[in-house]
């Protein structure tokens, strides 16, 4: 059938390919780095106690035939490992079979660590990473030239990622409405990077510049993903430059990188024909069109949500997240709180104790500390930090356990974060204070060196003891 490859989308499909094999790399190595701390069986929320009343449809999971450290090490590894072999070209190298395989392993691995991640996987590029990973099970390799529908289907992923996300933000906060969200955006997104105090300011006028061009991109480039060539083209280029410019104004883990992995689908590159001309055998076909039917079955949810004024925003309609709905700040906040972790030695706190300030690999803390780059990198604690200065519900399930363990010297926990002020012996109480931190003027940076001022504090949560 000769509909049903294109061959000028070869070298398309390998970036495409690349780029998420490289996210799932990421994805794994840091389930493997921080998943003792935090879900392990000694973990904040373990994992062994969420799926004690969760059977198989609730969390399909290769945990479900039981749980330790060192199995879910193995499969974090074991994933990491056949991901970077992905990114280096061995589902290339091997046939067909072989390389669908490859994918849908890499697929089930993750699929297994987000479905009892709990709290620490409820992001929306998590279902991001699963959904175009089960996509890229069907997209074939070198032996075969990339197949049509499931091409479509990785357009209609990033049509539902980025048109998504538009409306979220059409419907949700005036200052979205209003071209004036990213006077604050840049200084309250989660988690700033190194160039984000400079984003933050620029002059007013770029800054509804910005939130323009936001919405042209989410709302308006998404539509010509279906156009002809080479319009699709020069809209998926456009997608891929606006995700660059988010790249470089903050951290959001790997959601950006792999917009820009999608965006290939519909990126026809120059001499891409010369790379995969092959027809796909007949096994293959069916299991392409087979997809093909189950997604646009399971596509009617998603859709109906995008219509929805009640808009679900980075909700998953099944468990394996076949097919999701996506957005993201929907609204802003304007001022910015850091729940910030502090211990004392002392052996009863009074007015008087002086509190030691525990340091955070990727959250603000120290004001001279400018803001690193960690994407694709996804560090949970500092990002649920973020949340849980929004409002302590977002942490009641997990903080105090979180005091626990530096009282108790946790070395699991201890590697989450950048600063011990306790490094020879752990304190005896430990307790959470919220600050309000803004970037410094230029003035203020000028003088101090800081990057950032901060006001306060207030009680966030009680001194936690040894002893309780």
């Amino acid at each position: 059938m000769e509909w049903f490859t294109a061959p000028d989308f070869a070298l398309s499909r390998l970036v495409l390919q690349r780029l998420l094999a490289l996210v799932y790399l990421v994805g794994f190595l840091a389930a493997a780095r921080q998943f003792r701390a935090l879900i392990g069986a000694r973990g904040l929320l373990p994992v062994p106690r969420y799926l004690r009343h969760r059977g198989w449809r609730e969390a399909p999971s290769l945990f479900q035939w039981g749980y330790s450290d060192r199995r879910f090490a193995a499969v974090a590894w074991t994933g990491a490992a056949l991901a970077a072999a992905v990114l280096a070209g061995a589902a290339d190298a091997v046939p067909l079979g072989a390389a669908t395989a490859l994918w849908a392993v890499l697929w089930v691995l993750y699929l297994s660590i987000v479905n009892v991640g709990q709290t620490w996987y409820a992001f929306g590029w998590e279902s991001l990473l699963l959904e175009a990973g089960f996509l890229a099970v069907f997209l074939g390799n070198a032996e075969v030239a990339p197949p049509v529908p499931v091409l479509l289907l990785v357009r209609w992923l990033l049509f539902r990622v980025e048109f998504g996300a538009g409306l979220i933000k059409l419907r949700g906060d005036a200052c979205w409405r209003d071209l004036s969200c990213l006077r604050y955006h840049h200084e309250t997104q989660p988690m700033p990077g190194p160039l984000s105090w400079y984003f933050h300011h620029l002059p007013m006028p770029l800054h509804r510049v910005e939130v323009a061009a936001n919405h042209l991109a989410q709302l308006g480039l998404p539509v010509l993903l279906f156009a002809p060539q080479p319009i699709a083209s020069v809209a998926a280029g456009a997608m891929v430059v606006t995700q660059l410019w988010l790249i470089a104004s903050g951290n959001f883990a790997w959601l950006n990188w792999l917009t820009v992995a999608l965006a290939f689908g519909a990126l026809r590159l120059p001499g891409s024909g010369r790379r995969a001309t092959g027809a796909a055998p007949l096994w293959f076909e069916v299991l392409v069109l087979a997809c093909t039917a189950l997604v646009l079955v399971l596509s009617y949810w998603p859709a109906r949500n995008l219509l929805s004024r009640r808009q679900l925003m980075n909700y998953s309609f099944n468990r394996l997240h076949l097919v999701n709905t996506y957005g993201a700040f929907g609204s802003i906040s304007r001022i910015r709180f850091e729940v910030v972790l502090e211990g004392t030695d002392e052996a009863a706190p009074t007015g008087a104790t002086v509190w030691r300030e525990y340091g955070f690999r990727g959250k603000p803390g120290a004001l001279d500390r400018r803001p690193r780059q960690f994407a694709p990198y996804h560090l949970r604690l500092d990002w649920l930090m973020w949340f849980a200065a929004l409002s302590p519900g977002y942490a009641r399930a997990w903080l105090r356990p979180l005091a626990e363990r530096l009282l108790e010297g946790d070395r699991d926990t201890l590697r989450l974060l950048g600063h011990n002020p306790f490094p020879d012996a752990p304190p005896r109480w430990v307790r959470a204070v919220a600050y309000r931190y803004r970037f410094t003027s230029r003035a203020e940076r000028r003088d101090t060196g800081n990057w950032w001022h901060r006001s306060g504090p207030r009680p966030y949560l009680a001194p936690v003891g040894r002893q309780d």
